[in-house]
């Protein structure tokens, strides 16, 4: 019997460079794990997931491309994974520790100094359980830099980005750096870095640089699917 298709599922840009980069996270987890990896979107590029899941043959894990549950987990990925048997969908990349060391690196590679001010900017949803993730991730990444880190959203959740950056200045932090906690170049990317921030990390994925410790966290969402297809 052949292994379940991965199915990586991410909201989808008009951006070259995000698209660049989440395809070569697709082919790389597909490559560490020796199953068929097929990409799919939830928002702006098609094929969309139930489109997808629909031309699979036989079983398929999704796993969302997406770093905190929102909308889209529980609304299309979910209708997606429901609409056969054979198909379940795993729970969102973050929160990780593995994330977490990696924004750590990023911001240590900022030239993180002493008195600075960290803000984890994340894109953002309506839905309280993704504010309780981030909250983890941020909390996660204070234990790692050793500076003040608190968060903020480019959309969907309060405080914006601009206005966390605001307030971490009026707190009296010398600098303030943004850590982007979104997955690859897009639009979320660029309200970011555009928030008025002393210094913005880059995205986790970039394209020709795809980082191991995503690839890991893609696998392990792929391999708890497959536990749970084959109880």
């Amino acid at each position: 019997m052949s292994a379940p298709a991965l199915v990586c599922c991410s909201h989808g840009t008009n951006s070259p460079d995000g698209r660049a980069a989440i395809t070569a996270l697709v082919r790389a987890a597909g490559d560490r794990l020796g199953v068929p990896a097929l990409e799919t979107y939830v928002d702006v590029q098609q094929p969309q997931v139930d489109e997808v899941i629909a031309s699979v043959a036989g079983e398929a894990v999704i796993v969302p491309l997406l770093l905190s549950p929102g909308y889209h987990t529980a609304v299309d990925v979910a209708r997606a994974a429901a609409s056969r048997p054979g198909v379940v969908a795993t729970g969102t990349l973050g929160p990780h520790p593995r994330l977490a060391e990696l924004l750590a690196e990023r911001v240590r590679l900022a030239g993180l100094r002493a008195g600075d001010h960290v803000v984890l900017a994340a894109s953002g949803s309506s839905r309280p359980e993704a504010a309780r993730r981030v909250e983890e991730v941020r909390a996660a990444l204070a234990g790692l830099v050793g500076a003040p880190v608190t968060a903020g959203y480019a959309y969907g959740a309060t405080p914006k980005v601009a206005d966390a950056v605001r307030a971490a200045r009026a707190a009296g932090a010398a600098r303030v750096v943004v850590a982007s906690y979104v997955l690859a170049p897009g639009h979320f990317a660029d309200l970011i870095a555009g928030a008025g921030a002393d210094v913005a990390t880059e995205p986790l994925a970039l394209p020709g640089e795809t980082d191991e410790r995503l690839v890991d966290i893609v696998a392990e969402r792929y391999l708890e699917g497959v536990a749970r297809l084959d109880r």
